[in-house]
């Protein structure tokens, strides 16, 4: 694969201008989804068996096995080797063998299935995230949730009409230090925001540590690439898909996401009005020939009036920094799971803060739990697809907007992208 031609982008992309009607503030969960009852077991049908759906997916919900009475029962890869080594888990946890598929198509045509959780390459999320809406699954859904905005829209209106339990895989949101986030920044600890900010560096793109010697007759080449135009099998963009733009779209929507969501979750808005980014390959140039940029960043501008930064350096892991700025406080989220605040540098400080603080912790359910026990109680979880549609309409706009060289603006009302 050559690598990718910014110039090519600006010649040959148009930004996405489809619009969907609003959405409602809350689903009607199980309205027409395949209802659970109290005694009956959860049967789950793992979608993409690689390092993610294997020892997080399955490993977070085995956590959750006898209390919520669920069980693995089918998996799904387009790779053997991934596909076996998950089953050997199945089968030393269960006592016997998952049902293996290659396709999600073979899993959700399955008639013991009662959710998925979907762990595939980024270009494939909402394809089978729509696909399994449809067929009245329960779904987990890692983020980002889209690549690009038609198949966002059509995918969320198959939820909507479904009315299943959908979690998205914006895990932040399930920490107990960013629950006590949220209620410190409602509380108005921080005062009026100014800025939110992330450097989120390392010394090599994460894609290298997936990099695997892959054998073409152990995959199904044409169901990984999905509707992706065909090429000739290559190990390296099977194994290492992060880092090439066709399937992953790099660091903002894949690193970002999360960042974006935690910010929405802690400050309560939902999306941005404009958005500008820029980017190349300055560090890591060779033989893998990736196509995703090594250094880029973001900026959006939220109605709210704040601005929002995501910054990607991953030829040197110097100067991380994850920081929601107002003129009362600043929040520290450079660790997820144990911020803290100050109202050093702020410009009306009310004296309320004083020195460095931790936050205090709310605890709930983790992630996993949180999703199994809606499906169970009929509940909406903590990162639904509302909140799934949002980071995915920030990263969007985002990669757009490095595409075409222009600025990105969002219109709430008529829910469309347009550039300036």
């Amino acid at each position: 694969m050559r690598k990718l031609s910014r110039r090519k982008f600006i010649k040959d992309s148009a930004i996405a201008t489809m619009g969907i009607g609003v959405l409602p503030k809350s689903l009607t969960i199980l309205k027409q989804g395949r209802e659970v009852g109290a005694n009956d077991r959860i049967r789950v049908g793992i979608i993409g068996c690689g390092d993610r759906g294997n020892k997080v997916f399955m490993d977070g919900v085995y956590k959750h096995v006898d209390e919520m009475n669920v069980e693995i029962v089918a998996l799904c890869d387009p790779w053997r080797i991934a596909r076996e080594e998950a089953n050997l888990k199945v089968k030393k946890w269960f006592g016997r063998d998952a049902r293996q598929v290659v396709s999600h198509r073979e899993l959700l045509a399955l008639d013991n299935i009662d959710a998925v959780m979907i762990a595939s390459p980024d270009h494939l999320h909402t394809t089978q995230l729509e696909a399994a809406a449809r067929a009245g699954k329960h779904i987990y859904v890692e983020k980002p949730l889209a690549m690009d905005m038609d198949k966002l829209i059509r995918a969320v209106d198959a939820v909507k009409e479904a009315g299943v339990v959908v979690q998205v895989g914006t895990q932040l949101r399930s920490l107990p230090g960013m629950v006590g986030a949220r209620e410190l920044f409602r509380q108005g600890k921080l005062g009026k925001l100014s800025r939110v900010e992330e450097c989120r560096n390392s010394q090599k793109p994460y894609w290298y540590g997936y990099l695997r010697d892959v054998k073409e007759k152990d995959v199904d080449w044409k169901e990984f690439l999905g509707d992706r135009p065909y090429r000739p099998f290559n190990s390296d963009l099977y194994s290492a898909w992060y880092g090439y733009y066709d399937f992953s779209h790099g660091p903002i929507p894949n690193l970002g996401a999360h960042f974006i969501d935690a910010m929405h979750f802690v400050t309560g808005a939902k999306y941005p009005e404009s958005c500008v980014c820029m980017g190349d390959t300055f560090t890591w140039d060779d033989e893998h020939r990736f196509t995703n940029p090594d250094c880029i960043q973001a900026t959006w501008i939220y109605p709210e009036g704040f601005m929002v930064s995501s910054s990607n350096n991953l030829g040197n892991g110097k100067g991380n920094v994850r920081n929601f700025y107002g003129d009362k406080g600043v929040l520290n989220m450079a660790s997820w799971g144990s911020p803290t605040y100050t109202d050093e540098g702020a410009p009306r400080p009310d004296g309320t803060i004083g020195g460095e603080k931790s936050v205090t912790p709310i605890n709930r359910p983790d992630h996993f739990l949180d999703w199994l026990r809606c499906i169970r109680n009929n509940e909406t979880p903590i990162a639904p697809i509302e909140a799934g549609y949002q980071h995915s309409v920030a990263v969007i706009m985002a990669m757009k907007s490095y595409e075409t060289g222009r600025k990105t603006i969002y219109d709430a009302e008529k829910r469309r992208i347009v550039t300036a």
